[in-house]
């Protein structure tokens, strides 16, 4: 009996930052690790491997998955947004800009997917208060600002989003 079981590639096409891209990987390959590896989408990062912190967070035919326990065959077929494909839209400027500004992007660990979090959030409810953010934002692990910063940032972006 063989020691190991050849399994062989699997084409993954999908559409990334609405760029079309095709790939053979190994079927057992997750989300992010196509992004970083195959494609070189390094804004996504690889945190806890078990869905937990939130470092890996992408956006996945509009709604925001964990790319760590997403396999990249099933995203054969979908529209992947990563952080880099949504700064470059300029969706997030503002947010960006707030999280420069409060300082809450210590490390920058965190960072891609609090954003990818936190997108999501201000475009289902732009005036979410302290306890919605932080509610909605629980999913992603910060270690370095206490939350206290993000929750400004976003709540100032939403805010100022209501205002226009």
């Amino acid at each position: 009996m063989p020691d190991s079981i050849d399994i062989p590639p699997v084409v993954v096409t999908a559409t990334v930052n609405g760029e079309r891209v095709s790939r053979a990987v190994e079927p057992r390959m997750n989300l992010v690790d196509f992004l970083r590896e195959e494609l070189e989408l390094t804004g996504s990062h690889i945190g806890c491997e078990h869905g937990v912190c939130g470092a890996c967070t992408v956006r996945v035919d509009g709604t925001i998955v964990r790319g760590c326990l997403m396999l990249a065959v099933q995203a054969d077929g979908a529209e992947v947004l990563t952080i880099e494909g949504l700064s470059e839209s300029g969706e997030i400027a503002d947010l960006q800009e707030n999280f420069k500004t409060r300082n809450a992007a210590q490390c920058g660990f965190c960072t891609p997917g609090m954003l990818m979090t936190a997108a999501e959030l201000l475009a289902e409810n732009p005036g979410a208060g302290r306890t919605e953010i932080r509610q909605h934002i629980s999913g992603n692990f910060c270690r370095c600002t206490g939350y206290q910063a993000i929750v400004d940032a976003i709540e100032e972006t939403g805010r100022n989003r209501g205002e226009k």
